[in-house]
């Protein structure tokens, strides 16, 4: 059975720093392409950050770039999200995203599994 276990998140003040984390099971992770996305109170999900099987592709939302980063250890099955400068803006569910059948997940339509989401806050 294919799983996957956030960790990481947290309450913190805006500049602070996260690193989530994403603990992948039930299949051979390092062919699987991987992501993030969030989904704040009242508003759709949306795709924070996408990483290719072996990290030489990495895709991120204008609204994280050059502030989060997306990394894989196909060792351990786990992919990462580095967070760097919070903002009260970033608050929101994150999940980790799985697709077998696409090199990157660039709509929620190629992920084949989800996690079940880390709760990341961030007060101003």
């Amino acid at each position: 059975q294919v799983q996957l276990v956030e960790s990481g998140g947290g309450l913190v003040q805006a500049g602070a720093s996260l690193r989530l984390s994403c603990a992948a099971s039930g299949r051979t992770f390092s062919t699987d392409a991987m992501g993030w996305y969030r989904q704040a109170p009242g508003a759709e999900r949306e795709l924070v950050a996408t990483i290719n099987w072996n990290g030489g592709y990495t895709y991120y939302a204008d609204s994280v770039k050059g502030r989060f980063t997306i990394s894989r250890d196909n060792a351990k099955n786990t992919v990462f999200l580095q967070m760097n400068s919070l903002s009260p803006e970033d608050t929101a569910v994150y999940y980790c995203a799985r697709s077998y059948k696409y090199r990157t997940i660039l709509a929620a339509s190629a992920v084949d599994a989800w996690g079940q989401g880390t709760l990341v806050t961030v007060s101003s």
